[in-house]
């Protein structure tokens, strides 16, 4: 009758490990990693060396910690059942994206963070159904642009940090919705004095200066000025921004227009930079060799999970009908 025996206690241990890997991210009490209280509806999932977003999160969680994981994307329905949340937190990740919409379910959210990602842009509209959030840190990306209106639906928002960002101006009338901001951070960015396009945010900061911290401090490129000094003459040039290169003036533009093909020397340009002029950037969504590795682990370690508890369910039932 040993057998038997053995035999189902080898079943429980691999049903209970196969069970453990299909739900990794369920709360502790379920066999998973999160750390979950259901009195105050929080989930803690921060350290866990997440590359994917937990599964079966309580629809009612009111606080939910991703920070300090590996996540270098997310689902577009990621939170689309956790419209309780209040307090989000994805600091501290690798993403580089946002997808459209994966924000829209959390109308009840008061606190989004998401600082030293990689986020390198923004989808149009992808704050738009945050009307009660109030505090949002960007800081520490790697944001090239903001897109316009990213904020315009952001009338409680009070704290807004977008320092530490490859940000050269901002698009007009970005932040005029912002009533009630009281902090906005903006230093560490190369903030392109030269041209026109920086005059809003010039001009912004003077007109808030006393009223909403720490914008004094933002400097042009280089540290030579402060954004909020730069006259109309100093910010004389109409300057275009081919997707997230450098600014070039439209004077040099016209006069290459204008000039005789003859007289225009030929200029080795590297192939590099100039598909980066034109808009042209290596895809930076495929996933690395280690988690590639580490996805197809995941997937052999379930289906040897099934092979034996399969194997471990053919033998209880040949020791049965033996008995």
């Amino acid at each position: 009758m040993m057998g038997p025996v053995l035999a189902a206690c080898l079943l429980i241990i691999l049903s209970t490990a196969w069970i453990s890997q299909a739900n990794g991210a369920l709360c502790k009490k379920d066999g998973g990693v999160c750390t979950c209280n259901d009195k105050t509806k929080s989930v803690d999932c921060s350290g866990k060396m997440l590359t994917a977003i937990p599964i079966n999160i309580p629809t009612d969680t009111d606080n939910l910690k991703l920070d300090y994981n590996k996540l270098s994307s997310l689902p577009r329905t990621a939170f689309h059942n956790l419209k309780e949340l209040t307090y989000l937190n994805l600091d501290t990740n690798q993403l580089q994206t946002l997808p459209e919409g994966v924000f829209d379910h959390l109308v009840n959210l008061d606190k989004l963070y998401l600082q030293y990602n990689e986020l390198k842009s923004l989808p149009s509209g992808i704050f738009d159904k945050l009307t009660k959030l109030t505090d949002l840190t960007l800081s520490q990306n790697k944001l090239q642009s903001l897109p316009k209106g990213v904020f315009d639906k952001l009338t409680e928002l009070k704290t807004l940090e977008i320092r530490n960002n490859q940000l050269q101006r901002v698009p007009d009338g970005v932040f005029d919705s912002l009533l009630n901001l009281n902090t906005l951070d903006l230093n560490d960015n190369p903030w392109d004095c030269s041209c026109r396009d920086i005059l809003y945010l010039s001009n912004w900061i003077r007109e808030k200066k006393g009223t909403v911290s720490n914008i004094e401090a933002a400097e042009c490129d280089g540290g030579t000025k402060a954004v909020l000094e730069i006259t109309e003459e100093e910010a004389a040039e109409d300057c275009v921004y081919p997707n997230t290169t450098t600014a070039i003036p439209t004077t040099i533009i016209t006069t290459l227009a204008s000039s005789n093909d003859d007289d225009i020397p030929e200029l080795p340009v590297p192939q590099e930079n100039f598909q980066k002029f034109l808009g042209y950037q290596e895809p930076d969504h495929l996933p690395t060799q280690p988690q590639c590795l580490m996805s197809i682990s995941g997937y052999l370690g379930l289906m040897m999970s099934l092979v034996l508890t399969s194997a471990a369910i053919l033998y209880v039932i040949h020791f049965l009908k033996k008995a």
